[in-house]
């Protein structure tokens, strides 16, 4: 099936990952995707990657995420500009990587895909419910889910999260997030242990990574955004931060590193996992129901609140060339599953499900 499908994203992490590799495999069947990116413009590595795509078109949108606080009038604005969209480019179906405009009166049917929320990660992050300025957002969110004809997760950890906290009971589907990279450099493994992701975001627990840095002989070196949206910046005491990293730099650092970090205490998914394990990583992953969801044997796991945990599994792959390798070669094993044609294949499933529906049923606005 051929369509023309109206996605959104936000141009920072894994949601613009996720979009790039979908609109990719969508224009490889013959279908069209106009892409509504919001939130800081694009870069010119975002220009270039996106530009490679055929039947894929690019409209920009500075419009503040709906994971930030007081984002309300952006929200508005950013609906008001969707809606134009939609009635300028005429799709068959809408894609939304959020959720808050979920309930707008749109005319095709939608789909909606749960990355993350903040009331999982919140819980996750620090044990307790959000705080009472988050209710708006609670309430909003489910709006928005409810009104969505197909809803879709990249985890079942992940839709459970989503059906607990806001809807209760949603037309959800599970497909797994799909990544293809170039073939990484031949170069060797050095003796250094990896950490890609953002330095400010507590979820991904980089802090623990930073702390046992200290304790194993090998360097551990982090690739990754610095500066909070909020303007603020997060330091590293005893681990190399590497910065932000172009593709060509990324695709080097996962080819150098034997081992790759990540004792995530929130992690729905996680493309960089995915990305070192397609390098010949061996992981070391946070425990958590996500991540062993997505890993199976795949990975070794350590409490992500537990340091000495972490330091001992560090210094076994170290000292352990072997289980180094035998882990390497698991995880790729698995990776190999993860492909954007599988990922596509169950969002065009989705997109037919959706057309399928008729719009008074699950469209209804909530």
């Amino acid at each position: 099936m051929k369509l023309r499908a109206l996605m959104t994203t936000d141009t920072a992490g894994g949601v613009w990952t996720f979009a790039m590799e979908m609109a990719s495999a969508l224009s490889r069947s013959g279908s069209h995707v106009d892409l509504a990116a919001m939130g800081d413009p694009l870069t010119p590595e975002q220009r270039a990657e996106a530009g490679e795509i055929p039947r894929l078109r690019v409209h920009e949108g500075r419009y503040r995420p709906e994971w930030l606080e007081d984002s309300w009038l952006s929200m508005d604005q950013a609906g008001e500009w969707l809606l134009d969209l939609e009635r300028r480019v005429v799709p068959d179906v809408v894609h939304l990587n959020g959720y808050v405009h979920g309930a707008l009166p749109w005319r095709a049917p939608v789909v909606v895909t749960g990355h993350s929320c903040v009331l999982s990660w919140w819980t996750a992050v620090h044990g307790s419910a959000p705080p009472q300025e988050w209710n708006r957002y609670a309430e909003e969110m489910s709006r928005g889910l409810r009104a969505a004809h197909v809803v879709a997760a990249p985890s079942r950890a992940m839709g459970d999260s989503l059906t607990h906290h806001y809807a209760g009971r949603l037309p959800l589907r599970v497909i797994p997030h799909g990544r293809s990279i170039a073939p990484p450099p031949v170069v060797p493994k050095r003796h250094r242990i990896l950490t890609v992701g953002r330095l400010w975001d507590p979820a991904k627990n980089i802090a623990a990574v930073d702390r046992v840095a200290a304790r194993v002989s090998w360097p551990i070196v982090v690739a990754g955004e610095t500066r909070h949206p909020d303007g603020s910046t997060t330091r590293l005491k005893n681990a190399r931060a590497l910065g932000h990293l172009g593709p060509a730099a990324l695709s080097r650092a996962y080819a150098g590193a034997a081992v790759f970090a990540l004792p995530a205490l929130y992690e729905p998914f996680g493309f960089s996992p995915l990305e070192a394990a397609l390098s010949g990583c061996a992981l070391v992953l946070g425990d958590i129901p996500s991540l062993r969801e997505i890993w199976g044997e795949a990975a070794c796991y350590v409490p992500p609140r537990d340091d000495q945990a972490l330091t001992q599994t560090l210094r076994w792959l170290i000292d352990d060339r072997q289980a180094r390798r035998d882990y390497a070669r698991r995880a790729k094993e698995r990776a190999k599953a993860y492909t954007p044609e599988r990922m596509a294949a169950g969002y065009m499933d989705a997109y037919r499900a959706a057309l399928a529906e008729p719009s008074e049923v699950l469209g209804a606005q909530a």
